[in-house]
């Protein structure tokens, strides 16, 4: 369940859930969480996994509560109502094997907001610019856990910037509109403390060219298909 109007979830948390390299055992956090699609898909993939989800909006909050209801995973998914800047007291101090997010995409001061509250909270940059957001990710993650980033691919320059000197390891997969055209979603997956060298991968292309989706992402999208890193 989503509004009815305003902020709708499309595609990107499927994907980011599906990129996220959880494991049966592994406590996860989604980070704007929504109404619970990238927290639900992640813990549909990865039954044994332990999934809170984040989220500042409380209608959103709420409708994630009640999705996680009617899906019957009470025992090991949550949405937390919270802010970032000053998270709730059971995230303090907990940390993650996983940590996933899909942070607004357009900087602050660089578009024109939604007329929708919902909308512009979800899309665009607030009090929590892309430093704070990942920063917060970045405090979650036990060492040599993982987060996993969906965003622009015009902003990757910010987040290998952000993500230098804590994160190793880096794994790079473009998400490619049609095979032929520039990539617009990048996912970026990185280990805390690692060392090793990033990596560029083929990346995944999302549409064949009468516009239907390609096989690669229907197994993702339908068949919960984790994104081969």
């Amino acid at each position: 369940m989503q509004p009815a109007r305003g902020y709708r979830a499309a595609i990107d948390p499927v994907l980011l859930a599906a990129a996220t390299p959880a494991a049966a055992g592994d406590r996860v956090l989604d980070v704007g969480a929504g109404v619970g699609a990238a927290t639900l898909c992640l813990a549909a993939r990865v039954p044994g996994a332990d999934v809170t989800g984040l989220e500042l909006q409380p209608g959103l909050a709420a409708l994630g509560a009640e999705n996680v209801r009617a899906n019957g995973l009470e025992d090991r998914v949550r949405i937390l109502e919270g802010d970032l800047l000053a998270p709730p007291e059971e995230l303090a101090h907990t940390a993650f094997d996983r940590v996933m997010t899909n942070p607004p995409f357009q900087e602050a001061g660089t578009h024109t907001p939604p007329p929708d509250g919902s909308r512009a909270l979800a899309h665009g940059e607030g009090a929590a610019d892309l430093a704070a957001w990942l920063d917060f990710c970045a405090r979650r993650v036990k060492p040599r856990g993982t987060l996993t980033v969906i965003h622009r691919a015009d902003r990757l320059d910010d987040l290998i910037s952000l993500l230098r000197g804590r994160f190793g390891g880096i794994t790079l997969v473009p998400l490619w509109p049609k095979a032929g055209r520039p990539a617009r979603r990048i996912v970026v997956t990185a280990r805390k403390g690692a060392r090793s060298p990033a990596r560029l991968m083929p990346g995944l292309v999302l549409h064949e060219a009468d516009g239907g989706f390609t096989g690669a992402a229907q197994a993702i999208l339908r068949d919960g298909a984790a994104l081969d890193l």
